[in-house]
């Protein structure tokens, strides 16, 4: 599979990665989806936001997971289509009702959660530059 070039998404692929936005601690959960995020460190480079999923065993079998995993990326692509904002390092965290909701649900669920996570990005910047 080939990368677009503009493409303002990046994949995470180290455990570490995806272990670093869970301890940041932030996240914003709606029906289809939890949310985790983190202020992407401008130091590592890249103003695109880096992106990863995930979905447990609870959900379902691997066909099941992986049909979430599917529906999820395919919500990501839509939605982050331009970087303007300053990139964050998201985590997508599959539920049960991610195959059941319909996929504009679906898209409405990670619209809300990104601007929650949007909202709170902004209140930490502006805190880090009263200090």
């Amino acid at each position: 599979m080939r990368k677009a070039q503009n493409n303002p998404v990046e994949r995470m692929v180290k455990r570490s990665q995806y272990l670093r936005v869970a301890r940041a601690r932030k996240y914003v959960a709606s029906k289809g989806l939890i949310l985790q995020f983190e202020i992407k460190d401008p130091n590592e480079g890249g103003n695109r936001h880096r992106v990863g999923f995930t979905v447990s065993k609870k959900v379902g079998n691997a066909v099941v997971r992986n049909r979430a995993r599917r529906r999820l990326k395919s919500v990501v692509n839509d939605v982050l289509t331009s970087s303007e904002e300053r990139p964050l390092d998201l985590v997508l965290i599959g539920r049960v009702s991610t195959l059941k909701r319909s996929y504009d649900e679906l898209l409405g669920d990670f619209r809300f959660a990104l601007k929650s996570a949007r909202t709170r990005q902004e209140k930490i910047i502006g805190r880090a530059k009263d200090e």
